[in-house]
Parts: C-alpha cells; sequence; structure tokens
C-alpha cells in the first residue's frame, strides 16, 4: 500500500518537497494545502497533484498517513499539533518551532499520539557532514573540543519584500539565525554534543529597511563535554561565501564542511586526520556565488529526497527517524539563547533546573 502523504503550505520549499516526495517509491502525495487557495491550485497543477485545498483540517482530512510542513515558522506549532492529533505522522520543515516551548509542545503531541516526528535538515545527508560524525564515532577525531560554524550570505533586499512574513518577529520568528544559519548550529551541535552555555548579540546592520529582525550574529556556545564554539552568521556580505562548520578533536585533528556556494552539497575543506590529511581549495571568481534562494533550494534538492525517504522508511519500519524534534529542538534552543543574552546581556545556561527535593516538610 502506498503511503499517502500531503504537503502543508506550498511556498519556495514546498517545491522541494513535491519533488523529493515523487521520487521516493511507495508514496503518494494525495493533496496540498494552503491559505491562499488560488496558489495551492497553482502549485498542484504545477506538481502533478490531485487535491488542492484552503485549510489545514481539509487536507487532514483526505485519509493521510502523513504530512510534510512548508509553512512561516510560527505556523509549524498549529499544524503539528493538528497532525499529531489526528494520528498523522509529521515531517516539518526547519526550525522546528520559533521558541522551544512551542517545540516541547510539538514534540509532546507527537510523543501522546505516538506519531513520527521529524525535521528537515537536509545538510545532514552530505556524506562530507556523515564523514565527521563518523570520525568522531570511532576516535579518530576524538571529542570536539573547539568548534566554529561561519554563515557569510548575501541576501538582497528583494529576497525580504518577496514575502511579507521576511524578517518580522512575529511571522519569521528571527533573522539570519533563525531562517539561515539554524542549519549550521544544528549541524555544529551535531558534532559537539550537548549545548549547555550561550552568549551573543545580534545586530541589524545592512537591511534595517527591510526587516526589524538581526542579519547579523555573534555567539559563544559551551558544550556538556567541556568543548566550546563559535557562531557568525550575516546576510549582509556583499559576496556569499556561502557556510561552513569546522570542528578540531582531542586528538588534534581538524575537519570542515563547507558549503560553497550556497546550495552546493557540502565538502571537506580541511580534513587532517593522521594518514588520510588532505585540503581543497574551494573559493574563486569563476564560481557565480550571489544564487537566488530558488537557486539554492534546487542544489539541496537531493538530499532533501534522502531525508524525505529516510522519513518515509521510518514511518513504514515503525524507527526512529534521522532527524528528530528532539534533535531539533536543541539547535532551537541555541539559537532562543543567542537572542536572550543579547537582549539581557547576560550568559544563558541551558541546563535544566534540579527537580524540588520533596521532603515530609514539604510533601
Amino acid at each position: 500500500m502506498a503511503l499517502r502523504i500531503g504537503i502543508v503550505g506550498c511556498g519556495k520549499i514546498a517545491g522541494n518537497h513535491a519533488r523529493a516526495l515523487q521520487q521516493v517509491p511507495g508514496v503518494e502525495v494525495v493533496g496540498c494545502c494552503d491559505p491562499v487557495l488560488e496558489r495551492a491550485r497553482q502549485f498542484a497543477a504545477a506538481h502533478g497533484i490531485t487535491r488542492a485545498v484552503g485549510s489545514v483540517a481539509e487536507l487532514l482530512d483526505l485519509g493521510l498517513d502523513a504530512c510534510t510542513v512548508c509553512t512561516p515558522h510560527p505556523v509549524h506549532e498549529e499544524v503539528v499539533v493538528a497532525a499529531a492529533r489526528a494520528g498523522i505522522h509529521v515531517l516539518c520543515e526547519k526550525p522546528i518551532a520559533v521558541d522551544v516551548a512551542a517545540a516541547d509542545r510539538m514534540i509532546e503531541a507527537a510523543d501522546r499520539a505516538g506519531i513520527t516526528f521529524g525535521v528537515l535538515f537536509q545538510r545532514r545527508f552530505w556524506p562530507a557532514a556523515r564523514r565527521i560524525r563518523d570520525a568522531i564515532d570511532d576516535g579518530r577525531i576524538g571529542v570536539p573540543v573547539l568548534g566554529e560554524a561561519s554563515v557569510i550570505l548575501h541576501r538582497p533586499s528583494a529576497y525580504y519584500s518577496a514575502d511579507v512574513w521576511r524578517g518580522r518577529w512575529d511571522t519569521d520568528g528571527g533573522g539570519v539565525l533563525m531562517t539561515q544559519a539554524v542549519h549550521q548550529v544544528d549541524m555544529l551541535q551535531w558534532f559537539m554534543g550537548e549545548a549547555v552555555q550561550v552568549s551573543g548579540f545580534i545586530r541589524t546592520h545592512t537591511h534595517g529597511e527591510h526587516i526589524e529582525t538581526e542579519d547579523s550574529a555573534s555567539a559563544v556556545v559551551s558544550f556538556a563535554s567541556g568543548g566550546t564554539a563559535t557562531v557568525t552568521a550575516t546576510t549582509g556580505a556583499n559576496h556569499n561565501l556561502g557556510n561552513r562548520v569546522t570542528v578540531i578533536g582531542q586528538t588534534g585533528a581538524i575537519a570542515s564542511v563547507l558549503e560553497f556556494p550556497e546550495g552546493r552539497e557540502g565538502v571537506n575543506e580541511i580534513w587532517t586526520v593522521p594518514g588520510e590529511t588532505e585540503f581543497r581549495a574551494p573559493f574563486t571568481c569563476d564560481v557565480r556565488a550571489n544564487l537566488d534562494v530558488t537557486e539554492v533550494n534546487a542544489g539541496l534538492a537531493d538530499f532533501h529526497t534522502l531525508q524525505v525517504q529516510d522519513f518515509a522508511d521510518a514511518v513504514l519500519t515503525g524507527r526512529v527517524p534521522a532527524v528528530t524534534g528532539r534533535d531539533a529542538r536543541a539547535s532551537l534552543a541555541i539559537v532562543a539563547a543567542v537572542y536572550e543574552s543579547s537582549r539581557t546581556g547576560r550568559v544563558v545556561d541551558l541546563t535544566p533546573a534540579p527537580a524540588p527535593v520533596t521532603t515530609k516538610e514539604n510533601a
């Protein structure tokens, strides 16, 4: 029997979902929805989808087994909770939500319903990223002690004006950290482990006439392992240098994964594991780097397909997907802590408070 899947939200990234789902054997895309019904109809016609409806409730009533969520960030919670209550499995676009409390409610709803809940971080499926994770696990790199996530991107003002929800706290949930750098924050914590303290700053240097959220950010993150890492992110660079995540392990080995130009499969630019040392020189003027976001998304489509395939297999076999709601919560918690630290001027502690001790006196 085919796995019947619907797509919620018919904006730019939804095209990747439709193409990915249609390449996975045993999956049938039975419908899509968007609050702008005409957009849903146009999307359905473009991707050969039979049904286009104007609400999540209508889509969930089509007898779905699962859905993918491509809505603006603040709507993720509403859709995921509704799907969970209907017993429908969910693969949600990143970030999982715009605040940690919402993420916790989504995870709780999925756990209570017993559904599979995955969040899309397709860059984890790059062979270069998995190579680093494997080298950490087998000891060649050792426990990472120092890390860096660098997100140096170009976005023109037209990017923000194209969609009214972009660059606003109430509809986007944040700026470069929430929308772009969350991918590299996710990868950084996937390599480094549990984050325990965060200190950071956000600023709006370049796009202030078009957005109210940040276009630049810097942060320092401490991890339970004792390691530390920095995060630097901007959409205000006048040349897009892409994204890089680098770790240095206890063995002294250095490993990086670089995405240049943005949207191209990441490569291990630096790799100094003993006996395997290699370097690449990726930057060149011959590469057109300032790509439109549609081109960036298209360049990542194959890895969307790999994660969608992983999710479909997880639903069919009952196993845990590669990136769970709890995994995605970890990167959101770091981003939210940078915002809080910038606002308060304090280091933010991510370690949960200990449960109160029950005694005879306070029982």
